[in-house]
């Protein structure tokens, strides 16, 4: 059976950036893909007004998620407002209802900025309440009861916002498929000059490289690795199902 897969980031390029290459061998694997980040990237520049970056950004994040052949779905919020309000946990629950995934990817919940930190919240609690019947979405849709396995990146830094390192439950082997990740996230124009400007990253590209490198030294057998930890089944799946490490096991 197609495995189902739903990729929540916060802003456009988180996704490439820290799941970029495990969605590449998914896709590989066969699996149906969804890609959605929760804020559209208005704050995502120094010199444009915010609804022309919001378009530009809308299109790059389209862009990679057509690269990877991802059903892509509409921002819900701006930057620096995803926040942990019922109103957006009830319309990331429409959307969890709609897509009906078996498998849910979620940043770190530990990350140097609180937008990230706060999507892995309400992407874990929409989840949570996916099959309550007495729980309305925004807008309305009919409860799920079907088993979702959810797992979290790694958090961009690979620190959580007191430096210290996030280690994961266990590593993906994206060797093979860095230059498709690369290719993902260089859709993502705007973002170079941005963080050129405002982080002083100089290589937008290198970086991600150079973090993905990382991540492969810390699994020790890998060039390039990204990491992931299982979040608790308790209300969401059947102890005994891993589907993620399942389809991938000859990458790890």
């Amino acid at each position: 059976m197609t495995q189902r897969v739903f990729a929540l980031g916060c802003h456009p390029d988180d996704i490439e950036f820290m799941m970029g290459g495990t969605l590449y061998l998914l896709k590989q694997a066969g699996c149906e893909l969804h890609y959605m980040t929760l804020a559209n990237g208005n704050c995502g520049t120094m010199e444009l007004r915010a609804d022309e970056i919001v378009r530009i950004r809308r299109e790059e994040a389209r862009n990679a998620a057509a690269l990877i052949g991802a059903t892509y779905y509409e921002s819900l919020t701006n930057d620096a407002e995803v926040f942990f309000t019922p109103d957006l946990i009830k319309r990331v629950t429409a959307v969890i209802r709609r897509i009906q995934p078996d498998i849910l990817l979620l940043p770190s919940p530990e990350d140097y900025m609180e937008d990230h930190s706060n999507t892995a919240r309400v992407g874990a609690t929409a989840a949570f309440y996916r099959g309550m019947p007495n729980y309305a979405s925004i807008p309305p849709e009919p409860p799920i009861q079907r088993d979702l396995v959810v797992y979290h990146a790694l958090p961009y830094g690979l620190t959580d916002g007191m430096r210290r390192r996030i280690l994961p439950d266990f590593f993906v082997d994206v060797t093979s498929v860095i230059d498709e990740k690369e290719r993902m996230l260089a859709c993502h124009v705007s973002q170079k000059q941005w963080l050129d400007a405002s982080q002083g990253l100089d290589a937008y590209l290198l970086t991600m490289r150079q973090m993905t490198e990382e991540v492969g030294r810390m699994a020790g057998k890998f060039r390039y690795a990204e990491g992931w930890r299982r979040h608790s089944h308790l209300g969401y799946s059947r102890q005994e199902l891993d589907p993620l490490q399942e389809i991938l096991r000859t990458f790890m």
